[in-house]
């Protein structure tokens, strides 16, 4: 009997962790929902057709909704984002490089994803998108 006396000790302390977890979560959601349902109740309602326009930098909306927006803006966010990521992987790098035994593995595994990174870079360059027209 001893035996299920500790696997049923072991067993209620791990759920009780996620129980703490779980009961956050409840709270979490209830904070946010009592939030909204106050702005609801407590928000005036006065539409007009002035309000119910779109707006947008304080202009009124002229001609169509339908706007063409140029692709090359898109290639630069995500050009950024890829140099964002490899900022995000180089400073946990360089702290676990200098730690003893990890040396010589983080250095092939950063060089390997810096060449990743270099083709990408290379590529966008020769298919012109590092240029601004």
């Amino acid at each position: 009997m001893p035996d299920t006396t500790v696997r049923t000790t072991v067993a209620a302390d791990y759920f009780q962790g996620y129980a703490v977890v779980g009961i956050i979560a409840v709270v979490g959601v209830l904070f946010v929902a009592v939030a909204f349902g106050a702005g609801r109740l407590l928000r005036p309602v006065a539409p007009t057709p002035e309000k119910l326009l779109t707006y947008e930098c304080g202009v009124d909306p002229v001609g169509e909704g339908w706007a063409h927006t140029q692709v090359r803006y898109y290639v630069y966010a995500f050009l950024y984002v890829i140099f964002a990521i490899d900022s995000i992987f180089l400073f946990p790098w360089a702290t676990i490089f200098a730690a003893p035994g990890f040396g010589g593995v983080t250095l092939v595994e950063m060089f390997v994803f810096l060449g990743f990174l270099t083709v990408g870079l290379l590529y966008a360059w020769k298919k012109g998108v590092l240029q601004w027209t």
